[in-house]
């Protein structure tokens, strides 16, 4: 075999999110492209806010000597200082620029923080669903993924995860706003959870990490609102891409933020730092690190997100489906009306309406829709919804 045999086994358990984003390009090319209506992959179609244009221009029109080259591995210091002061003026948090290392995304800044903490073997816990390269990220640096289910609501099953902490428990990865299910965790689970972890902490004798996956936070939608982990815990590790909230997936930029009171945090700075450059990484892309810095409080919409999010539920409810509502993100994660979620989607596929099935975000039984596309797709994908759910009888 010309690849190694866990990559082969990685790439035929985990490729679903692709598969199916592949399977529309193939549809797309026999049909045309506005008869397939692919709400499979989270890739954002609306365009970044106005002030990063702005932002770009200006910085085209008047180029700063050496702005291209390297920096140091954190990152430049100015924009570390503008993050970290963001931070501090929500969370109420005291923190500088050196609590923040830049870098490519937020796929990056988890595997740059597992390859920091992780020694082998030791335990990561993620809470199904989850997305689903938390397994490979964790595998990437010898870790041992441990898959915690959450309740039907998908709220946290706090004595499930209690009983999950091991003597090799080194951290969990918690995602909220999250991806597939859209759910936010209020402030009585970061309460609880942070006792838990204060409480095992004390039990083992090592430090526990809560890594905080934030990519959506500021995707929310009415009046909820995210907590910050900085205030609840000590040993708390943000990471962060304006993927999302500035609609820049392709840009690659992004950060970790390190609680102030964590342990040893000078000591856990330089080796995220350290890390980010033998990743391969270097340093996140200098010009994006140039814009962002005049970004930190602009967003795109998040009602119009919410919006698209109101009317399909909405449609999708009446047709029968079961779906918990989102608070936040652009995802809904409805069961599915049969139990294997693979055959169900194959259907709707069928009907040419891509969706991703559950099992790619460890949770059997549910599939995942990708809203963040034109009205025109999602009005467009209704028909063979509700056909799908006429054939199961589901109203």
């Amino acid at each position: 075999m010309s690849i190694s045999k866990k990559i082969h086994k990685f790439i035929e358990e985990g490729g679903w999110i692709r598969k199916m984003f592949e399977s529309g390009i193939i549809l797309k090319e026999q049909y045309g492209s506005e008869n397939v209506f692919d709400l499979s992959l989270g890739n954002p179609v609306i365009e970044p806010p106005q002030e990063f244009h702005e932002a770009l221009l200006k910085l085209a029109s008047n180029p700063r000597p050496g702005m291209h080259r390297y920096m140091p591995n954190a990152g430049y210091q100015n924009t570390r200082d503008v993050i970290a002061n963001s931070i501090a003026k929500e969370s109420k948090v005291n923190l500088t620029g050196n609590n923040i290392i830049m870098t490519c995304g937020a796929a990056a800044a988890l595997n740059v923080t597992l390859k920091t903490i992780l020694d082998p073997k030791e335990e990561v816990i993620i809470l199904s669903p989850f997305f689903v390269e938390y397994e490979y990220y964790i595998d990437n640096h010898g870790g041992k993924p441990v898959i915690v289910p959450t309740n039907p609501d998908f709220s946290l099953n706090m004595d499930d995860i209690e009983k999950s902490i091991t003597s090799r428990t080194r951290a969990i990865i918690i995602n909220s706003p999250n991806n597939p299910t859209g759910v936010v965790y209020n402030e009585k689970t970061y309460q609880d959870l942070s006792e838990i972890f204060i409480k095992k902490q004390k039990e083992h004798n090592r430090t526990i990490y809560i890594i905080s996956d934030e990519p959506y936070r500021k995707i929310v939608f009415g009046s909820t609102v995210c907590p910050h982990w900085f205030n609840y815990y000590d040993n708390s590790i943000i990471v962060h891409s304006h993927a999302k909230d500035l609609a820049l997936p392709g840009e690659r930029i992004g950060y970790i933020a390190v609680s102030p009171h964590s342990a040893e945090t000078s000591l856990l700075i330089d080796g995220l730092t350290f890390s980010n450059r033998i990743l391969g990484f270097v340093n996140a892309p200098a010009l994006m690190q140039n814009l962002v810095e005049h970004l930190q409080s602009t967003v795109v919409d998040p009602q119009i997100y919410e919006t698209k999010m109101n009317f399909l539920y909405s449609e999708l409810t009446e047709m029968g489906y079961q779906i918990t509502k989102p608070q936040g993100a652009f995802y809904l994660f409805p069961k599915s009306p049969i139990k294997d979620d693979a055959v169900f989607t194959e259907e709707l596929l069928a009907e040419k309406v891509l969706v991703v099935p559950g099992r790619g975000f460890g949770s059997p039984g549910h599939f995942r829709i990708s809203y963040c596309v034109e009205d025109s797709v999602i009005e467009g994908s209704l028909q063979g919804f509700k056909k799908v759910s006429e054939k199961y009888h589901m109203i």
